[in-house]
């Protein structure tokens, strides 16, 4: 029966651990523009480039603050995206998937109020990382609960 456990276990294990590499992949690639004044300038302006060409009207003019935040944000996913790269843990995947809740929270506060339409794509995107992150755990709580109602209604009797 343990061989079975662990035959059923793994394959699961090891998809959803490549799901936490693939979600840093991304991170990584997508944010290590902003880690620095000089790569943010350029990614704002390749942002802003982009929207216009789409149609979606130009981004507001980058000031200290900005890109003070910016940067911020870019270290600690850069960071962030290495340790899920070179150390991926289920429980990394859990809580990256609580910080694109966040992520998603404000990216559509933004929107709500007049934010670049360029977010959007970038709101799903993480809307989408989201849910494949949670969905697993999510599982787990449903099939934990099943077992404990079940073993309340054997107690029972």
């Amino acid at each position: 029966m343990s061989a079975t456990i662990t035959a059923t276990i793994a394959p699961q294990r090891y998809s959803y651990l490549t799901v936490v590499r693939a979600s840093a992949a991304y991170d990584l690639v997508v944010t290590a523009g902003f880690a620095t004044p000089w790569t943010f300038a350029l990614v704002h302006a390749a942002l802003n480039g982009l929207s216009g060409a789409l149609g979606l009207g130009a981004f507001p003019e980058l000031d200290l603050m900005q890109v003070l935040y910016a940067n911020l944000m870019g270290s600690v996913v850069v960071v962030w995206s290495l340790l899920r790269l070179l150390r991926p843990e289920r429980v990394h995947g859990l809580f990256d998937a609580a910080a694109r809740v966040l992520f998603s929270a404000w990216m559509a506060n933004a929107l709500a109020h007049g934010g670049p339409d360029l977010l959007w794509g970038f709101l799903v995107v993480e809307v989408s990382w989201g849910v494949v992150q949670t969905a697993p755990w999510l599982r787990r709580l449903r099939t934990r609960s099943r077992a404990g109602a079940r073993a309340g209604v054997t107690a029972a009797r």
